[in-house]
């Protein structure tokens, strides 16, 4: 059994005692040595580390655990590194909703104007995390889990020179929900962008099923941070691929602006009070073991994603994952160094991308490539406050385009995430 030594950067994140629910589970394959968890936010921190030590003591695990806001003390010696960070916390996720809301834009934590925004505001706080894990901890793996995960990954897999890995929950749910549809022995094709993937391939018995689901109606289980506008099947078969649920906002663009512009609250109040609720419940010194509240905040089997890709990496095992990495020639119509969402095998060194039979899909090639070279652009305008970088990544983002809008809207998020965005303000 494999002892680690595991730093979680943000550690007040609710989805914290999932994490922790996973180790536990995972306690016959990996020894937690010691935790450390870490985060800015003193009362998170204490209300949900104090809930997972007791986590680990109810399971009969013995391990050191620290509660700090210091990165350096999280980091030395550590094997592992689990980034789960939000930059100006929800009240700035709140904001990206919102304000694109003015200028008829989808306002979305993860994808178009608001998810870029996101990314502007953490790609220079991961730059120092990195800076940070290669100082005192140069042999350690970061799994990141920080959103938006496929423009993180991009950075971290191309302008730093420490080991990483993206990770997400939605990969495992999807391939989960065929299998649980068709067997599960059936060999699965996933591929994609981190929120912009699809199944492209469903085969057992050495028949393909794709057809068949969606001449069943089926759809993978839309994720809870989501509202269901379902898909229309002819635009699957067209597509030729079962998405994911993030493409909801890319094939039912006009029903996701007005379902945002109707609701009440932006979905970033409603975290914020299912957070509030969450605390509550972790503050309360008789709770040992995760709560089923957590799952509404659209976290589910995240421990599983994250514990198993740890395990895979801690003990060698060469068990096939979902992540976020290089291309590196598995993807013709990709560039080598495009960090893609593919399944790979994983041990001691990292990833090896499992081989996938070449894509005849220009649907699916068209949107990976344009939504691809608007990472490239976030990346650069986020490294280097280049507004005429921020504006082109935003002119080819299907959810953005129009130049007018996106210039107003850009100006007045620039503006309302100041604080956050060094980079622009030197």
């Amino acid at each position: 059994m494999k002892e680690i030594n595991v730093a979680v950067i943000g550690s007040g994140s609710t989805y914290c005692p999932e994490l922790v629910d996973g180790f536990i589970k995972a306690k016959d394959r990996l020894a937690l040595k010691s935790l450390r968890l870490m985060d800015i936010d003193e009362r998170k921190r204490t209300i949900v580390g104090s809930l997972c030590v007791r986590m680990l003591k109810n399971a009969g695990i013995d391990c050191e655990v620290t509660m700090t806001d210091s990165l350096d003390e999280a980091l030395v010696g550590a094997d592992f590194v689990v980034t789960q960070i939000r930059v100006g916390k929800l009240p700035a996720r709140h904001l990206d909703e919102t304000i694109p809301l003015k200028y008829d834009l989808i306002g979305q934590e993860t994808t178009g104007i608001g998810g870029f925004f996101k990314a502007l505001r953490t790609i220079p706080v991961m730059k120092q995390i990195a800076d940070k894990v290669k100082e005192h901890c140069p042999d350690a793996w970061l799994i990141n889990f920080t959103n938006p995960s496929g423009i993180i990954s991009e950075f971290l897999q191309n302008h730093t020179d420490i080991k990483s890995l993206g990770l997400c929950n939605v990969p495992i749910n999807m391939i989960d929900d065929v299998k649980k549809a068709v067997g599960q022995d059936a060999d699965v094709t996933y591929l994609g962008l981190n929120h912009l993937s699809w199944i492209t391939s469903v085969i057992k018995d050495g028949r393909e099923y794709l057809d068949n689901l969606f001449d069943e109606g089926f759809a993978p289980e839309v994720m809870a941070n989501i509202h269901d506008d379902g898909f229309d099947i002819s635009c699957l078969k067209a597509a030729r691929g079962i998405p994911s649920s993030y493409l909801q906002y890319f094939y039912n663009r006009a029903a996701k602006l007005e379902h945002l512009k109707e609701n009440e609250q932006s979905r970033a109040e409603v975290c914020m009070e299912i957070e509030e609720e969450l605390l509550a419940m972790y503050a309360d010194t008789e709770l040992k073991e995760k709560p089923a509240l957590l799952d509404l905040r659209g976290g589910h089997k995240y421990s599983l994603a994250a514990v198993s890709l740890i395990d895979s990496i801690a003990n060698d095992t060469g068990d096939v994952h979902v992540v976020n990495i290089k291309n590196n020639g598995t993807l013709s119509f990709m560039k080598d160094d495009d960090v893609v969402e593919i399944a790979a095998a994983i041990g001691k060194d990292g990833a090896k991308p499992v081989k996938l039979p070449e894509l005849d899909n220009e649907h699916i090639i068209g949107l990976m490539r344009i939504v691809k070279a608007y990472e490239r652009l976030t990346v650069i305008a986020g490294m280097n406050g280049d507004d005429s970088a921020a504006l082109n990544a935003l002119m080819l983002h299907p959810l953005v385009g129009d130049f007018e809008k996106a210039k107003a809207c850009y100006e007045e998020m620039k503006e309302a995430h100041k604080a956050y965005l060094p980079q622009f303000y030197k």
